[in-house]
């Protein structure tokens, strides 16, 4: 349970500028879509696909590290880390069970034969977007799992994207068509406290100590 009072108290140490960010922000963060990737080899194919969920509004990042397990790479992530809860998962399978627990569809981000190229996508469902290691692309596993099969369309030569780019282009589309819906997409009023709560504590260097101060009043 949040305390109200503390949190009212912790803002005052906040500027203007700094405390309406958080609202605006705020205001434009969702759940309901997330993303996950799996095992992606590269530092900074992981760091700019949570860039890409900050600015298009993704509060989760679902990172499943069976084989790779790295450091955010903060120069590309541009510090987006700060913002975006990261969910972390040792097997792909832990993952799932968590995602479908949580009420979202899986959907594989990848050519398949029953696949729906992103114009046609149905972005009315709760969905987490899969994204797959660079060379070998999604594994069995969650091509299995996958509730749903997506592709971006492409008329040139090259048959693939690098997948922080895949990321970025799917989710423009689909946030941009949730906000313009009237899908109750925004974070609960309980998940909009702990979050300003979580932003606060990451911005004040002296957090800990006024909180200390706070409660022996």
């Amino acid at each position: 349970m949040i305390d109200i009072k503390l949190l009212e108290h912790l803002e005052t140490f906040l500027t203007h500028s700094r405390k309406e960010k958080f609202d605006n922000v705020l205001a434009q963060r969702t759940k309901y879509f997330t993303v996950a990737t799996e095992d992606v080899y590269q530092l900074h194919n992981t760091s700019a696909v949570i860039r890409s969920c900050d600015v298009f509004g993704i509060q989760e990042v679902n990172i499943v590290e069976e084989r790779n397990s790295k450091r955010i790479d903060r120069e590309i992530a541009m510090g987006a880390q700060k913002w975006v809860d990261l969910n972390r998962f040792h097997t792909v399978k832990d993952c799932i069970i968590d995602l479908k627990q949580k009420g979202y569809q899986i959907v594989a981000t990848t050519p398949h034969t029953n696949d729906c190229e992103l114009h046609d996508f149905d972005f009315t469902k709760k969905s987490c977007f899969f994204f797959g290691r660079e060379t070998e692309g999604l594994s069995d596993e969650v091509l299995r799992a996958a509730d749903s099969y997506l592709k971006i369309p492409m008329v040139g030569f090259t048959e693939s994207l690098n997948i922080s780019v895949s990321a970025a282009i799917i989710l423009q589309h689909v946030t941009t068509k949730l906000r313009q819906s009237n899908i109750n997409w925004q974070l609960t009023e309980a998940e909009l406290l702990e979050k300003r709560l979580d932003w606060i504590k990451k911005t004040i260097k002296s957090y800990d100590e006024i909180v200390a101060r706070y409660y022996t009043k």
